[in-house]
């Protein structure tokens, strides 16, 4: 079954981690993205994890991941047959989705302007870490530094603790996620209205402005001054934090309203939790309630997992999210169910399981077609389309324009 966007061509010239998975989606759903790599490929090849630890450029599961479906093109740029052979592939395409630093592309001779005077109704995307017009436009970025300074991660840890951005990349998977839709808006624009947009995608700016909390925030300090602070540790509050059980850890956020609504059912009616003291809606600022009531709650924990104590939670309409291993989140009977995790093999790292599908449509799915592409792996058959014959690739290939696998 053809996926969504089949009809769609993407001329992808990103590369790492933000940019790669906004145009993976668009290849998982269908779309033939042809994934223009510099010399020596994108540095994702270069990270882990590695089968037993090997590096292997073509054996990245990082790379892996975020290219699924695409087919690679090995483009030297910075020569004049590469170039030419650029526009040869921007000429079919239906958009171009670019990582370059601010100012690379123009330096190429293939920048906004020039692709706009060729292709009027061709947009181009131009993903960076802080836009191309920022101040801070030739900063360098990392995920630590981007988190940060999208304006929330000083309210992230513990309160005794300096602070801490969410877990590995997933600070930048939400800004390729958020890129894949300005795409979308582009191509939608380009091929229905016939104008071709120039895209400025800040993934800083995705943070600022995305979920987490981040823009209240920032208006509440530009507004009132005022700061949020990390949140204390658990046992401070009254059925609020992180807490130990018997088999790792739990987040629970259970007080005010939500304590009087649902912590006996959530506890199973205990005896001592009859009492009408715990009715009172000012029983979270009592110190020495709180010390009492976590006396019963942490022997209460420790005789359940943290699947249990989750089930618990939510019967009782409390907010808990248990902290799953990575093992457990694979062996996760919901997952499974789902049929979320897909079966690959490729010579270099065998036979696996990796992330499937991020949604279901049932009249066009998501499909995983082939692995992430070895590099230059299709560079001549993609040259083939866009018009090259034999004897012309070859003389490509001699001056250093391409390389094919």
């Amino acid at each position: 079954m053809a996926g969504p966007l089949s009809d769609v061509t993407v001329l992808d010239l990103t590369q790492h981690l933000a940019g790669p998975y906004g145009t993976k989606l668009f290849a998982d759903f269908g779309a033939d993205v042809i994934k223009i790599e510099r010399p020596g490929g994108d540095p994702a090849r270069k990270l882990g994890p590695f089968k037993d630890g090997k590096r292997d450029s073509e054996g990245s599961g990082t790379f892996f991941y975020f290219n699924t479906n695409k087919r690679s093109v090995a483009l030297n740029l910075r020569a004049a047959e590469g170039r030419a052979a650029f526009w040869r592939l921007a000429e079919r395409a239906d958009v171009v989705v670019e990582g370059f630093r601010p100012g690379v592309m123009e330096d190429l001779g293939i920048g906004w302007a020039e692709i706009h005077r060729r292709k009027q109704n061709l947009p181009l995307i131009s993903v960076s870490n802080f836009g191309q017009e920022s101040p801070y436009r030739d900063y360098k970025g990392s995920d630590l530094v981007l988190y940060a300074f999208g304006g929330e991660m000083h309210s992230t840890g513990m309160i005794d603790r300096e602070p801490v951005k969410m877990y590995g990349t997933a600070a930048l998977v939400q800004s390729g996620s958020a890129l894949s839709t300005a795409i979308m808006g582009a191509l939608f624009a380009g091929r229905y209205q016939g104008v071709g947009q120039h895209v400025d995608f800040s993934i800083a700016d995705s943070h600022l402005v995305g979920v987490d909390r981040r823009h209240a925030t920032v208006m509440g300090v530009q507004f009132s001054g005022r700061k949020s602070l990390r949140p204390p540790a658990a046992g401070v509050r009254l059925l609020g934090g992180l807490y130990p059980c018997a088999d790792g850890w739990v987040d629970l956020d259970g007080g005010g309203t939500r304590f009087k609504r649902g912590a006996r059912e959530f506890l199973g009616h205990p005896e001592w939790l009859a009492d009408a003291k715990w009715d009172d809606p000012m029983i979270g600022l009592n110190p020495a309630a709180i010390e009492e009531f976590n006396g019963y709650f942490y022997a209460w924990l420790m005789e359940r997992t943290k699947r249990e104590v989750w089930e618990a939670a939510r019967r009782a309409k409390i907010i808990c999210g248990p902290l799953f291993t990575v093992n457990e989140v694979f062996d996760d009977p919901n997952f499974r169910t789902r049929g979320f995790w897909q079966g690959a093999e490729t010579p270099e790292m065998g036979a696996f399981d990796f992330p499937g599908r991020p949604f279901l449509m049932s009249e066009t799915p998501w499909e995983y077609r082939r692995p992430a592409p070895r590099y230059g792996e299709h560079t001549a058959e993609v040259l083939r389309e866009a018009g090259y014959g034999a004897f012309e690739i070859e003389q490509l290939t001699a001056v250093g324009a391409v390389e094919a696998a």
